[in-house]
């Protein structure tokens, strides 16, 4: 009997990327066009930077950045969490980081799904931030437990998905036929509705107590709210983006512009308001869905992040209400605090470094130093920054809170609680950190392994 040939988790989470990148493009025609702006922008950023062109190609990300995209969608309950989580691991995804959004008025806490390893990451770095919606947070008890009914009625997923998500738990795998069906039933779960399943007065009752809750529980499905391509120079595309018809937000979120970029810079255009009808034929609108960007720059350890975190409260406070270029100038001013330069972040510990040997490195096999920093200093080994592949919660609340009208509500901030959260996910979150310092800490046992002359890789 001729065995069953399984399709790769990297090939399936390709595929599905893909998919839903051609379906926001048709739901949302201004993807599209932003899309178009970053390649061109990313382009231009190559031509007149050579070495980061051979920096990213060297370190495999050069391929991955026309195809690198995240994507977000929130839910509202626990077994629809935990449903995703299962869905997620047929295309190699698992939960990485919890994130309390309530620490900025948002009444959601998140995790992120991605793929964890190098060689998954090089094919797809596909990523899907997903919140829990908190519905402990609801004051009014009475939209809690409407809330709660509204939510109990419905179903994310199609019959067809559940069968195939037990058919790869079951079996190891799915199929090439299979894995096509897949992609196209799970698309399902993240296409835009425009009707909702309630009525106006249901929508506008808990709009008032945030629109986010709204946008959760009103509808047949967590529509995929935006789908963010990668750039190199987002300061750039937020340039250009009322010149191709985008409204931006008015500040880019994160660290500011730097030599040598850290951890993540995000921004967007402003959410679209569409055309619902409601639950009795009313007819109104709802804005949910917008266009983000993103800039990645190096994974910074404990340390470093600490003093990012401690910087990033101290530029808000003083850059507050002012317009982009008058906060990315009061940003600069604050993070001078934070060397930028890749050296100097290596010594003191702030950033992780993947190691590798350069050409002269692989000659000189067995008769080098077993001390790094020498190897370093010789020419044989390479200190390459890591990519930071996850998200940063007060920026991911400042996007949300852009495009929800400016809303927040100090009732919801300090209720960080990562407990209920994987207790409603059915497994634990991994510590993004800990992923950052393994893969430190094997590059750099390969590295002295391959100069010895060994084999065996760590």
């Amino acid at each position: 009997m001729t065995p069953i040939s399984f399709l790769s988790t990297d090939v399936i989470r390709d595929r599905f990327s893909k998919a839903m990148s051609d379906m926001y493009k048709a739901e949302v025609p201004q993807y599209g066009a932003l899309l178009e702006l970053v390649e061109r922008v990313n382009q231009e950023t190559l031509n007149q930077q050579p070495d980061l062109h051979r920096r990213l190609k060297s370190q495999d990300e050069l391929a991955r950045l026309s195809v690198e995209r995240h994507g977000a969608i929130r839910v509202g309950t626990a077994n629809e969490l935990s449903m995703l989580r299962r869905l997620f691991a047929v295309m190699g995804m698992y939960p990485v980081g919890y994130y309390d959004l309530s620490e900025a008025g948002v009444p959601v806490h998140s995790t992120a799904f991605r793929p964890i390893d190098d060689e998954a990451l090089a094919c797809n770095p596909f990523r899907v931030f997903t919140s829990l919606l908190r519905l402990e947070l609801i004051e009014s008890e009475t939209l809690r437990q409407r809330s709660e009914e509204i939510l109990a009625k419905r179903d994310i997923f199609t019959s067809r998905v559940r069968e195939l998500i037990e058919r790869h738990e079951s079996e190891g795998g799915l199929t090439n036929k299979e894995a096509d069906q897949f992609v196209k039933e799970a698309l399902e779960t993240f296409r835009w509705h425009q009707d909702a399943t309630v009525d106006l007065e249901t929508y506008h009752a808990l709009h008032d107590e945030h629109r986010l809750i709204a946008d959760v529980v009103c509808f047949r499905g967590p529509h995929i709210n935006h789908l963010t391509p990668r750039t190199l120079d987002i300061d750039e595309v937020q340039r250009r983006m009322p010149d191709m018809g985008m409204n931006p937000k008015v500040v880019i979120e994160g660290p500011p512009h730097r030599e040598c970029p850290i951890l993540l810079r995000q921004t967007s255009f402003k959410a679209l308001e569409e055309s619902i009808r409601f639950a009795g034929n009313a007819k109104g609108t709802h804005t949910a869905r917008f266009g983000e960007i993103e800039q990645r720059g190096m994974a910074l350890t404990p340390r470093g992040r600490e003093l990012y975190d401690q910087l990033l409260r101290e530029g808000r406070k003083q850059a507050a209400e002012l317009d982009n270029e008058a906060y990315q100038a009061v940003m600069n001013k604050v993070f001078m605090a934070l060397p930028d330069c890749e050296e100097t972040m290596r010594h003191e510990g702030l950033a992780y470094f993947h190691y590798c040997l350069t050409e002269a490195g692989q000659t000189a096999k067995g008769n080098a130093s077993n001390d790094l920093e020498v190897l370093i200093e010789q020419g044989l080994v390479e200190a390459h920054p890591i990519t930071y592949e996850d998200f940063l919660p007060v920026s991911a609340a400042g996007i949300f809170r852009s495009n929800l009208g400016g809303e927040q509500n100090e009732a919801y901030e300090g209720n960080a609680n990562r407990g209920s959260f994987e207790e409603a996910l059915g497994s634990q979150v991994t510590d993004e950190l800990s992923l950052y310092a393994e893969r430190e800490r094997a590059s750099k046992a390969n590295v002295l392994s391959s100069v010895k002359g060994d084999t065996v890789k760590a």
